[in-house]
């Protein structure tokens, strides 16, 4: 008997998956892959002075080095990406399921990301999120930004150590976390009460925030399944904040006091 067409794409899809690799480089993100025991690290291309820097990260990372001529550096990453001699293919992390990421915390805080793609937004937000205590960092699989080296790069490390989940659909991710208990809360510059305001009393709950890209922001489907629309209290003439520098000051100002 024949496959039907939808079960054959979610059997190459899985299989795509299951393949798929990703070229770290630059120093800080290689040393910060190579000492994350949970990375499946397969192939890694260093000059002679990268490896001198990287001697006791590589020592750890339990994998033997290619170690090449700085002019015959031959890993598959865009020329343009500055890469200071080292480069790694490694698998994706499996960071698992929603629940596992962000139940457990005292008052967890989640950052959702509705569509945004630009992986130096969504290194940057990693970053933030790891220094003020996410619990989990949830874009979705189509549309946001995958884990690659420049997104890497940009988290300074963080990618190895601040859970991103990618979801297959966002509204039934913010479903599933108001069940959880979470109360969920989306950015949008028109809205009329602030972070603050709407967790006035309620501080000690699980906050989720969602935040879209900028320009076109949340969308429709989005807006309609949070619990509240909140804005960032600013003073005016700021415009639209980047989005990274959005979720850094919408997770300082949802922490628990």
């Amino acid at each position: 008997m024949k496959k039907p067409k939808w079960v054959v794409e979610k059997e190459q899809a899985r299989k795509a998956t299951g393949s798929e690799t990703v070229w770290l480089f630059g120093l800080h993100a290689v040393r910060d892959a190579l000492l994350n025991p949970k990375r499946e690290k397969l192939r890694l291309i260093v000059t002679k002075n990268a490896y001198d820097k990287l001697a006791d990260a590589i020592a750890q990372g339990g994998i033997e080095p290619e170690v090449v001529d700085p002019r015959k550096f031959s890993a598959p990453i865009d020329s343009g990406s500055v890469h200071q001699g080292a480069a790694m293919e490694v698998k994706p992390l499996n960071w698992g399921s929603l629940s596992e990421n962000c139940i457990g915390a005292e008052s967890p805080r989640v950052i959702l990301l509705d569509r945004v793609t630009d992986p130096h937004n969504v290194g940057a937000i990693l970053r933030s999120a790891e220094v003020l205590g996410a619990s989990a960092v949830i874009g979705t699989r189509h549309h946001s930004a995958p884990e690659t080296g420049a997104l890497a790069k940009t988290a300074s490390g963080a990618l190895e150590r601040q859970p991103y989940l990618r979801m297959r659909n966002l509204a039934d991710t913010i479903v599933e976390l108001q069940r959880m208990g979470f109360l969920v809360l989306g950015l949008d510059g028109e809205a009329e009460e602030t972070i603050e305001t709407a967790l006035d009393g309620r501080r000690d709950h699980p906050v989720a925030l969602v935040l879209g890209a900028e320009g076109p922001g949340l969308r429709q489907k989005t807006k309609e399944t949070v619990d509240q629309l909140v804005k960032i209290d600013a003073a005016g003439g700021f415009g639209s904040l980047n989005v990274s520098n959005a979720a850094a000051i919408a997770l300082y100002a949802s922490k628990a006091h």
